[in-house]
């Protein structure tokens, strides 16, 4: 026994006309949100994935950023360099130097995995997004250009009045305040030969001792 199907409802003519003509009148009386770009620069989130930039002075050369990324895209060479002493009768160290960084972003899948282990945050996230170019060839790019976008990184936002202190800057603010007490203990220490309150110097009557007649 087969089921009866709900009734269809007949059909008007021109009725998809009609709709797609109110969906265009209502649109026609709308503010236009058109950005008018290049004219005018489209304002970006704080977080936006554009580029990512190099900060050279904390790159250590660990190559942690180039074995992890999934892409291959990160391109690293260095040599190394000796260190003299820092103090008479010390070691000398040996130090990684950068020579190279380079970044193909004809690669790159701006998953970020780069900047979240480098341990010593030389890599961020910049908002620039016009580096198109006509050539595939040309987006690499090498690390004088990683570190002008450097500079276009936005500074991070205020915490929550609320939030917990980070641990760097509680671990800072421990240090110095160990620093300044020690320093304000020596600077209330007497020097040598110095006499301490209420003592008296050799050759000079005590308090309430009377002097020769």
């Amino acid at each position: 026994m087969t089921e009866s199907l709900p009734p269809t409802r007949p059909r008007i003519p021109g009725a998809g006309l009609a709709k797609g003509l109110a969906v265009t009148l209502r649109t026609m009386t709308r503010k236009t949100v058109t950005e008018q770009y290049p004219d005018v620069q489209p304002e970006l989130p704080p977080r936006t994935r554009g580029v990512i930039g190099l900060f050279e002075e904390n790159c250590t050369v660990c190559m942690l950023c180039a074995r992890e990324c999934p892409d291959w895209c990160i391109y690293i060479d260095s040599h190394k360099e000796t260190v003299p002493a820092a103090v008479e009768g010390g070691r000398e160290r040996s130090r990684n130097v950068l020579d190279r960084f380079a970044i193909d972003f004809a690669l790159c899948m701006y998953c970020g995995i780069c900047i979240e282990v480098c341990p010593f945050d030389a890599l961020f996230w910049s908002p620039e997004f016009e580096y198109a170019e006509t050539d595939i060839h040309e987006l690499t790019h090498e690390r004088d250009r990683l570190r002008e976008w450097m500079w276009t990184v936005p500074a991070p936002p205020a915490l929550d009045p609320a939030a917990e202190e980070p641990k760097e800057l509680a671990a800072a603010r421990k240090a110095a305040d160990k620093l300044a007490a020690a320093q304000a203990a020596a600077a209330e220490e007497p020097t040598p030969g110095e006499p301490t309150p209420g003592e008296s110097t050799p050759g000079e009557p005590t308090p309430g001792e009377e002097g020769p007649a």
